[in-house]
């Protein structure tokens, strides 16, 4: 007879988050791309920097054509800073989707808060503390719990932001996209999240509303077809087979979405987002493109190319 005995996680110990160290701050966030126009100009028309001039292109066409231009992310550009960048390609239409693994709507919300966020795992794993702050899983129940029940995760915590308007709040991407009326979806896996080590943790409700979520990401890339973006930062497993579930059911429901730009930016290239984010996707037809570099200089070089190359 199998045994059923699970894990009490209502006697799991925990602490405030005023007392945790962390490794990200606000001070230490980026700031807001500017043009440098010369300095793309000057790029040889060559292999990568042709292709990144060339991605800065098709999503300023994909604006101007009122096509989707779907942005998608584990949490590491938000742990390091990124937050600025990506909200001012929100304020400025160069986002239309953005899509989010678990760890992303956790550390947004731990920016949003306290300014601060990212533990340093080595050090809390040992003793069992890590991911054992009290206020960040407490906020998110709460967030998720008082939304109207057609809300996803995105929508529920960036409305939950918006109205308590905490001191760094103008740091946070659910927030700015909430008050733009940028749709945020995040995808959940139960497990690989500190709040699922909570007892406030309520896995039918996450997984209702990241269901939420997944159909909001299914209908919004529809909209890739012909002239669309979609690019991916860091989510090396999560989003990438998210975007593949999700463009299946987009194209089963309303027939070809092809012929759109795709766009894989990562340390390393991994197999699950070049084959499915960059390759299969735009087997049909569209443009492929495959970035390898730190997240905290490429991505604001492709705002600045953006920028830069607007006209």
């Amino acid at each position: 007879m199998t045994d059923k005995k699970v894990a009490d996680l209502s006697n799991v110990v925990r602490y405030s988050v005023r007392g945790r160290k962390t490794k990200s701050n606000t001070e230490k966030f980026a700031g807001t791309p500017r043009s440098i126009k010369s300095f793309f100009d000057s790029l040889p028309d060559f292999l990568k920097a042709t292709d990144l001039k060339n991605l800065a292109a098709d999503i300023i066409k994909a604006k101007r054509r009122n096509k989707a231009i779907v942005w998608m992310m584990g949490a590491h550009p938000l742990k390091i800073g990124l937050s600025p960048v990506i909200n001012d390609l929100i304020k400025n239409g160069y986002i239309t989707h953005l899509g989010l693994n678990g760890a992303g709507v956790i550390h947004d919300l731990e920016i949003a808060f306290w300014g601060r966020t990212s533990e340093e795992v080595a050090e809390t794993l040992g003793d069992g503390s890590f991911g054992m702050v009290e206020e960040t899983p407490t906020h998110l129940s709460q967030a998720l719990a008082k939304s109207d029940k057609d809300c996803g995760i995105g929508e529920s915590v960036g409305g939950y932001i918006s109205e308590l308007r905490p001191k760094y709040a103008s740091y946070s991407v659910l927030t700015r996209a909430f008050q733009t009326g940028i749709p945020v979806s995040v995808h959940i896996a139960i497990g690989t999240d500190t709040i699922c080590q909570h007892p406030e943790f309520d896995a039918a409700l996450w997984g209702h509303k990241s269901h939420i979520d997944f159909k909001l990401m299914a209908e919004k890339i529809r909209k890739l077809h012909k002239g669309g973006v979609v690019v991916n930062f860091g989510s090396a497993v999560i989003m990438p087979e998210v975007f593949l579930k999700a463009l299946t059911v987009a194209r089963n429901l309303y027939g070809d979405i092809s012929s759109f730009s795709a766009a894989n930016f990562d340390m390393i290239q991994h197999y699950r987002p070049n084959l499915n984010v960059v390759q299969r996707p735009t087997i049909m037809g569209g443009k492929r493109y495959s970035f390898t570099g730190h997240h905290e200089i490429m991505m604001p070089l492709l705002a600045a190319a953006i920028k830069s190359l607007h006209k």
